[in-house]
């Protein structure tokens, strides 16, 4: 069992390597810093992950996936404000998948905020965006 654990952390490593090498050289292509920001966050190095996702978030301002993975990567760091601002941003611009944000461990920080219940009921309802306030 740890000679495999070594063996996939070992993977895991040169695959880093070859994109964070290929981040160099490419350094606006979407699908590279996607592939290098989820990587960080699946082997703990989140404050790498959260400069990727930041990063994604100026180059690509309306996917709410991106807005989404930002949120993961704030909440991950222990930035709770940030990531309800920008869970609440990507479901502005279209994120719909309650189930999966119930349940995904990035966001357990977060969870038992009440802006978060809040953020599931606007969701389920169908309401498109938060109040705006006068």
């Amino acid at each position: 069992m740890k000679k495999r654990k070594r063996k996939i952390r070992s993977e895991l490593l040169k695959e880093l390597d070859f994109l964070e090498s290929l981040s160099r050289r490419c350094r606006q292509d979407t699908d590279i810093l996607t592939a290098l920001g989820d990587l960080y966050t699946r082997i703990g190095r989140y404050e790498e992950g959260l400069k990727i996702d930041l990063e994604l978030s100026r180059l690509c301002p309306g996917e709410s996936l991106v807005w989404y993975n930002l949120a993961c990567s704030y909440a991950l760091t222990d930035r709770k404000d940030e990531a309800l601002s920008s869970l609440a941003r990507a479901v502005d611009l279209g994120y719909r998948d309650v189930g999966w944000i119930r349940k995904d461990a990035d966001l357990e920080s977060i969870r038992q905020d009440r802006r978060f219940e809040a953020l599931l009921r606007r969701l389920l309802t169908g309401q498109n965006s938060a109040p705006r306030s006068a």
